[in-house]
């Protein structure tokens, strides 16, 4: 098979071109990825250069990687930290010398800036952790995240809510079973109703994970964890009518692309599902995340106590359970008190 000699510069100038001539799809390095990644497996072009990398692109590498290794953060989080981190350096020519003369003052008016166009937890959250690692390095003299107010939140004030199990039955049903698309979204849908896992650990599975003669799965959860869960039979149903269809690619993700590259499905992949799901249903498009907050709600209403839906969830504290206490309100009523007569 003939190479073609394909560099950076030919991709940005054909980015250049789509972006000209007024189309809004490959118009972006990430939106030609999967493509890229696919013709360099085959060994088609060769691999990316770091020739034109610039020193903003290499302390965020640095900063990526220390996420990963250093505080274990799942790759949607890592890379929302490092989008956080290159926002503040702007494309500098010489991210050294900005971050040395860095100060408080500046890093508030960024914050400021940024939290009227973007969510103010992401900025902060995504802020610390860069200007951490920046004092750890040494860029900057002194650490500057604590010039970062908290974002302000109330714990437990709001009430979860997830969709009925009606609509749970109709995004289920909506799934066309003679397909390979309609079978791998099944088995992802019942994943995240059934157990309650969350997006990005749906993509995380591997095959590895699935232990079929213990009846048992690990989930890769938040901070690099492990856990085990039981693998009941409907879901352990769904997924190897998956499998079947899955067949075999270079990928040990249980989840893939269904048309070529067949890469990993991706979190935002994950959620995409959920979304397709609620339109073909009918039902007004919401987030895989409803999906779990139905799982702990079903729970409830089937008599299990929250000790029971924390092991369920993982949840690290049972103060987070405590928040599907509101949803029983059947059970509130009876221990609500009566409220005091005008006399």
């Amino acid at each position: 098979m003939k190479t073609f000699d394909l560099t950076n510069e030919h991709v940005e100038e054909f980015l250049l071109a789509r972006r000209t001539d007024g189309y809004v799809q490959w118009c972006s390095t990430k939106g030609l990825t999967p493509l890229l990644t696919y013709l360099r497996a085959l060994h088609v072009v060769p691999e990316a250069t770091d020739a034109a990398r610039t020193p903003s692109e290499t302390l965020l590498d640095a900063f990526r990687t220390y996420l990963r290794q250093e505080r274990g953060l799942v790759d949607g989080t890592a890379t929302s930290y490092v989008g956080v981190a290159r926002l503040l350096l702007d494309e500098n020519v010489e991210p050294v010398e900005f971050l040395r003369d860095l100060d408080s003052s500046d890093v508030m008016r960024f914050v400021t800036h940024q939290c009227h166009v973007r969510n103010a937890s992401y900025v902060a959250c995504g802020l610390r952790s860069f200007l951490h690692y920046c004092h750890l390095s040494g860029l900057t003299p002194s650490s500057l995240s604590g010039a970062i107010p908290s974002v302000a939140s109330w714990r437990l004030a709001t009430l979860p809510t997830g969709p009925s199990i009606d609509e749970v039955h109709l995004l289920l049903a909506c799934c066309d079973r003679d397909t390979t698309t309609g079978v791998r979204d099944a088995a992802v849908l019942t994943l995240l109703a059934r157990l309650g896992l969350r997006a990005g650990e749906v993509a995380a599975m591997q095959l590895s994970d699935l232990d079929w003669r213990r009846a048992e799965m690990v989930v890769r959860g938040k901070g690099a964890r492990l856990d085990t869960l039981p693998l009941p039979v409907d879901v352990g149903d769904v997924l190897s009518n998956w499998l079947e269809r899955r067949g075999s690619c270079a990928t040990a993700s249980v989840f893939v692309r269904v048309h070529a590259p067949q890469v990993a499905l991706s979190s935002s992949g994950v959620s995409c599902v959920v979304r397709r799901a609620c339109r073909r249903a009918g039902l007004t498009p919401f987030s895989a995340h409803r999906l779990r907050h139905h799982c702990a709600s079903d729970m409830l209403a089937a008599g299990s106590n929250l000790g029971e839906i924390a092991q369920v969830l993982r949840h690290h504290s049972l103060i987070t359970t405590a928040l599907y206490a509101k949803v029983d309100q059947c059970a509130l009523a009876g221990v609500a008190q009566p409220w005091p007569s005008a006399s």
